[in-house]
């Protein structure tokens, strides 16, 4: 059996920058900052003070209050952005469905650590009032595959079912095997993405302890700077990125728009640090990836990075790049979305994704902000500080995790 096309057809995103897809590329292509000093609790003796909150988020305009309180912020977060790609696309939902048509719509849609505050907020019940006040709604509401389960029930969706869990690279790997399924005649269409909400004190000290976060605690909206000499590490953010994959035909003969093709995918592992990157892991994702889509390394225009902002991640992913690409990679364009809106982790992958594949139909790079002075050793051309129009006709996104775990999308416009 041939291979069937992926299209993306439909658009969401709760982020640092805004709760809706405009808002927040708006935003992204002004060079705004999403980061600053944490509200959501006291962040005093922490080392780091900040991080990229979601801010003004509505949950009722998705589901009720009361539904909303016995559920983690990242399952409210990924069913948000959910309801606005189901939406964009304008695909028939619950009691428009037959049994046939429900049953080819899935979903994939993960979280690298889940409920997170839920979790903390039910020990310090558990701690201060035993455990008759354990909420019956505890697990259910914490535990990740639930986003994808929420979704489905939302919308009627019977198809496949699942959540990826691989760190840092959990949503694109979410886009990825979401449309693998549609490729492989499992599904029709899937709603894929990445989601998460771990800005709480064990988010933030757990990654301070291990020293990945920066300290620039005077200064948070130009803490994260990758690529840059300055850069200390990284800044936690939250939110949610979600998309709608369909097979080609299918969005055809239902008159969909049509932002872009997911063309390839490819993954790999480092086999080496649990925490420490090596080259060869990510050139291997790229390279599955370009193989996948069938398409030369120097037909690539554009790739969006994982680009943390951690001193050895962004040597060791321009390096990567120079690996895959060779005399190429100096011919085109890098950006790193985490510069404005930080680094969500699970849900990293979901929104870098929507924003590369805004990118493809719009024919515009978002900039790298906070490049003040270039690091020697990170010599590509970053769209340093301002968003530059150009021809993208094809696109790379990456994302690593912990682990070694390696991910690369291939997006094609149409």
């Amino acid at each position: 059996m041939s291979r069937r096309r992926v299209v993306i057809t439909g658009l969401g995103l709760v982020t640092p920058l805004g709760n809706t897809v405009a808002e927040s590329w708006n935003r992204l292509l002004a060079g705004e900052s999403g980061i600053a000093n944490i509200t959501r609790f006291d962040a005093t003796p922490f080392a780091c003070r900040f991080a990229g909150e979601v801010k003004g988020f509505n949950v009722e305009q998705y589901i009720p209050a009361k539904e909303a309180r016995h559920v983690d912020t990242f399952i409210q977060f990924g069913l948000a952005a959910a309801v606005q790609a189901v939406q964009d696309a304008g695909l028939p939902t619950n009691g428009q469905l037959s049994e046939e048509r429900a049953e080819r719509i899935g979903c994939v849609v993960g979280s690298g650590i889940g409920g997170l505050p839920l979790i903390e907020e039910t020990h310090g019940e558990l701690a201060q009032r035993g455990p008759r006040r354990i909420s019956p709604f505890f697990i259910p509401g914490s535990i990740i595959n639930m986003v994808a389960g929420q979704i489905s029930i939302r919308f009627g969706f019977k198809g496949p079912n699942l959540s990826v869990v691989t760190a840092c690279t959990t949503g694109l790997h979410c886009i990825g095997e979401a449309g693998r399924l549609i490729e492989y005649g499992d599904a029709d269409v899937m709603i894929a993405g990445g989601t998460e909400a771990a800005v709480s004190p064990l988010g933030v000290g757990g990654f301070a302890a291990m020293r990945a976060l920066s300290t620039r605690n005077d200064d948070p909206a130009t803490a994260s700077r990758p690529f840059d000499k300055g850069r200390d590490g990284f800044v936690l953010g939250e939110g949610a990125g979600v998309m709608v994959l369909e097979e080609y035909e299918h969005a055809r003969a239902r008159g969909a728009r049509v932002y872009a093709e997911l063309a390839g995918y490819g993954m790999s592992a480092d086999a080496g640090h649990i925490t420490a990157p090596n080259q060869e892991g990510p050139r291997r994702a790229m390279v599955a990836a370009l193989r996948n889509a069938g398409i030369d390394a120097a037909q690539v225009n554009y790739l969006n990075a994982h680009g943390t902002s951690t001193p050895l991640g962004d040597i060791n992913e321009t390096n990567a790049i120079k690996l895959t690409f060779g005399d190429h990679a100096r011919k085109m364009v890098v950006n790193s979305t985490k510069s404005m809106t930080g680094h969500l982790l699970g849900g990293a992958g979901g929104i870098e994704t929507v924003f590369a594949t805004l990118a493809i139909a719009n024919q515009v790079s978002p900039p790298t902000i906070n490049i003040f002075e270039q690091d020697p050793e990170c010599d590509l051309d970053y769209c340093a500080n301002q968003a530059r129009e150009m021809r993208i006709d094809v696109a790379l996104k990456n994302n690593f995790g912990f682990g070694g775990t390696n991910g690369s999308l291939v997006l094609r416009r149409v």
